[in-house]
């Protein structure tokens, strides 16, 4: 038998505040989503704590823990999130004057879930489950 890789993904994202001011170079947005850890293997897939990490040009600007957990056989766990990111503590923050006078903003997302598949409850595979995808802020429409 053979073990898949379970798939990470991250649901509809909800934006309640997405605020940026030009002239001091300043941004802060706060949002809800649901990381949903898919199963297709036919035994339980149960990983450890992780983390959800956004990046800004490859500098860390947030991290999110994720709860140790279970994701069944054949099903998806689902796992909300809330994000609250602020860009003001940047080192170089007259680029990011200059994105903003774009109205877009572009951050990264890094996420590694790690953990074992059990198959008939007698094989265990270890598996990571990894994420890395780009999320881009329409500062005019204040949409994601």
């Amino acid at each position: 038998m053979k073990v898949k890789t379970p798939k990470v993904r991250l649901g509809n994202i909800n934006v309640q505040a997405l605020n940026s001011v030009l002239a001091t170079s300043s941004f802060d947005a706060k949002f809800t989503t649901q990381l949903r850890v898919k199963n297709t293997n036919w035994g339980p897939y149960k990983f450890d704590a992780g983390t959800v990490t956004f990046l800004y040009q490859r500098v860390d600007v947030r991290q999110v823990f994720i709860p140790k957990s279970k994701a069944g056989m054949l099903s998806t766990k689902k796992i909300d999130v809330e994000v609250s990111l602020n860009l003001n503590a940047l080192p170089s923050r007259s680029v990011l004057g200059t994105k903003l006078s774009r109205w877009v903003l572009t951050l990264s997302n890094q996420t590694i879930l790690t953990g074992k598949v059990e198959l008939m409850f007698i094989m265990k595979k270890k598996k990571s489950a990894i994420i890395d995808y780009t999320m881009t802020f329409d500062l005019s429409a204040k949409t994601i």
